[in-house]
């Protein structure tokens, strides 16, 4: 063993989760190529509340490698952590164009909101949150997971499309986009058949080389090494008038809900995908992943760049075998490269991304075994929960509706002992964001 393996074994445990550096380092290549997108869709969708694009680009980029730092050293957890997709659009789209107020006032709020979950994860609320969830819905999860990013999968590849009868349906399969995601969708069903490490990998590859073929994406123009952009513009710009209001309330409380139970619900089925959590449904260091992910978000908002969150995206990771932060610094690694070579990384196209969402929408699906579905009290909240996150478009709202669900079917069947205090509450808290239409207060 040289010095160099002798490290990595004692700062990532390696054997003991049986992998190594080579699948590790593959791992958190492939989780990059999968999640990538972000560096693209991230920096022009901030751009809309009148951001700058460059600066977003940088600011995304060196929040995310030093979420993912803290993920891979401190955690020791194969997640990958960006700009959180859900919540850039409500920063853009709610808060700064239907709101009316300034992107520093946004970037305030998500400021405020990872102070706030930094506070929580010291005195391990979220821990508990988390250890409170029944191994039930942490499977349906899962579960659930892969549903949702199979319909991402499949939507943005453009293989199903919306249909106003219908709601959705078959897109155009014979199109030169749909072409490149079904050749992609099927090597990497291939290759993960033959049992290749790196499938999901080799499949994005090809589909991206196919796409310059085909005309559907295209080398960049001029070199493909640039420097960073500034991040003058956007970093430290935070807004602290007017920060005691009902509004700066409404903004931080709801990027404050989406994010704890996105990153909950994520660390949840991603763990369970890895064979993480222990048989009493506990995840050894998510108190630490937790905290990873605070500090990412406030990093982001001093950087110029909306809530940074654990990304489900690490699941194509995991199903390449990625079991340790190595995983993390691998696709931190990446990140970094990119901020140099992101014309390069621009000409992957979502059809060859889209392909291996797919896969691993696949792979998230087989812990529904470990579901008691004979007991309805366990079956029928981790099935709620399952459907409602593809079908809502909302990991958060999934498990909104399984905990409720669950809580109510335990007390009705005379099995509230089962119950812990920590999921009364949540129910509670979800039922009256529900139910706060029609209650009078």
């Amino acid at each position: 063993m040289t010095a160099n393996t002798g490290f990595l074994e004692r700062t990532f445990k390696l054997s003991e989760r049986k992998t190594d550096p080579k699948t590790e380092f593959l791992a958190g290549l492939t989780t990059f190529m999968t999640m990538s997108y972000i560096l693209a869709v991230n920096p022009n969708m901030l751009a809309e509340a009148g951001m700058d694009r460059g600066g977003v680009f940088t600011g995304t980029i060196l929040a995310s490698i030093i979420a993912m730092l803290i993920m891979g050293f401190f955690a020791n957890l194969p997640f990958a952590l960006s700009a959180g997709m859900g919540l850039n659009a409500f920063f853009t789209y709610t808060v700064v164009l239907t709101m009316g107020h300034p992107w520093s006032y946004a970037l305030t709020a998500v400021f405020l909101e990872g102070i706030i979950f930094i506070i929580l994860s010291f005195f391990k609320v979220r821990e508990k949150i988390f250890f409170a969830i029944p191994t039930s819905l942490k499977n349906a999860v899962s579960v659930g997971i892969g549903l949702f990013i199979t319909l991402i999968g499949l939507t943005s590849s453009g293989l199903i499309v919306a249909n106003d009868a219908t709601f959705l349906s078959l897109g155009e399969l014979t199109s030169r986009t749909s072409v490149v995601a079904i050749f992609s969708l099927i090597l990497m069903a291939i290759l993960t058949a033959k049992n290749v490490k790196g499938a999901l990998l080799y499949g994005i590859i090809a589909g991206t080389v196919l796409a310059l073929i085909l005309g559907v994406t295209s080398l960049p123009q001029g070199t493909v090494f640039s420097l960073p952009p500034s991040i003058s513009e956007v970093a430290f710009k935070l807004h602290w008038d007017n920060i005691f209001t009902l509004d700066m309330f409404s903004v931080m409380f709801t990027f404050l809900f989406v994010d704890l139970f996105d990153t909950v619900g994520t660390l949840t089925g991603v763990a369970t995908k890895a064979n993480l959590i222990e048989e009493d449904g506990n995840l050894p260091g998510v108190g630490r992943a937790l905290l990873a992910d605070a500090i990412g978000t406030v990093s982001g908002a001093l950087l110029g760049t909306s809530t940074v969150t654990t990304f489900v995206e690490s699941a194509s990771g995991v199903a390449e075998g990625g079991r340790t932060g190595l995983t993390a610094l691998s696709c931190a690694f990446f990140f970094f490269i990119s901020l140099f070579l992101f014309p390069l990384f621009s000409i992957i196209p979502a059809q060859a991304t889209s392909a291996a969402l797919i896969m691993v929408g696949l792979f998230m699906i087989t812990p529904i075994t470990n579901i008691d579905l004979e007991d309805f009290t366990e079956s029928v909240p981790a099935f709620l929960t399952m459907v409602t996150m593809p079908f809502a478009y909302s990991i958060a709202e999934g498990i909104s509706v399984g905990m409720i669900t669950y809580v109510v079917m335990k007390l009705c069947t005379g099995k509230h002992k089962e119950v812990s205090p920590i999921m009364y509450v949540l129910a509670i808290i979800f039922a009256i964001r529900y139910l706060r239409p029609i209650l009078p207060f």
